[in-house]
């Protein structure tokens, strides 16, 4: 099914990702985590699809993505910093596997937080984000996505670690099997993982042969 929605403004979060708000459909739902396939509703563009994450709490009057665009190549994220108020997009059916279970520890490589923007939010909205921890890996510090709000969460643990911006003052590690062994003691939780399907792949097998369950492994399949 497809969905026109017009966009109702754009918000800069860093230099290369944005808030684009749109009208909400009536009846339109998702759960936090959950995402669809958006096109752009201009010619050559419309059967470009590509998935991103609902970032808005799930009853709020507007919709909101959060996307980093790519600018060294002519695809639909650098065609998406053209836009403005006005401005057309498609939205199709939800989905979505990246679902809250129980408190727990998110990982995230760079824009692959946006995931967790929702869960979290809502998390924090209903009083529940105490005992839940936020790490994610980002190149430079510029890049670091909703920095201040994340860490504005009362009770949520939040460890930044960055991968090539050695004059930042902020953790200087690569997330690897040493870091899971220093920075994550307790493998006996929840843990949601998001970001390049090769740094995906990687945690998944460190944390098991960490000890981690599987189980409790939670990632976008």
């Amino acid at each position: 099914m497809q969905t026109f929605v017009r966009i109702l403004d754009t918000v800069p979060v860093t230099h290369n990702v944005r808030h684009y708000r749109l009208e909400r459909p009536a009846n339109y739902r998702f759960s936090p985590g959950q995402a669809t396939e958006v096109s752009i509703d201009r010619d050559g563009w419309r059967d470009e699809k590509r998935p991103f994450t609902f970032t808005c709490l799930p009853d709020a009057d507007e919709l909101e993505f959060t996307i980093k665009s790519y600018f060294d190549h002519s695809g639909v994220t650098n065609e998406l910093w053209s836009l403005g108020a006005g401005d057309r997009l498609i939205l199709r059916d939800v989905w979505g596997t990246i679902q809250y279970k129980g408190k727990g520890t998110f990982i995230a490589g760079g824009a692959g937080v946006t995931p967790f923007i929702a869960i979290l939010r809502h998390l924090n909205a209903s009083g529940k984000i105490a005992g839940n921890r936020l790490i994610v890996s980002n190149r430079t510090e510029k890049d670091i996505i909703l920095r201040e709000e994340f860490e504005a969460m009362e009770g949520l643990d939040v460890l930044w670690t960055l991968t090539d911006d050695p004059g930042s003052g902020l953790l200087q590690e690569r997330i690897d099997a040493g870091f899971l062994e220093r920075h994550v003691p307790d493998l006996a939780q929840n843990f949601y993982l998001c970001g390049p399907d090769a740094m995906v792949g990687d945690l998944r097998g460190l944390l098991e042969a960490a000890g981690a369950d599987v189980a409790n492994v939670t990632w976008e399949r």
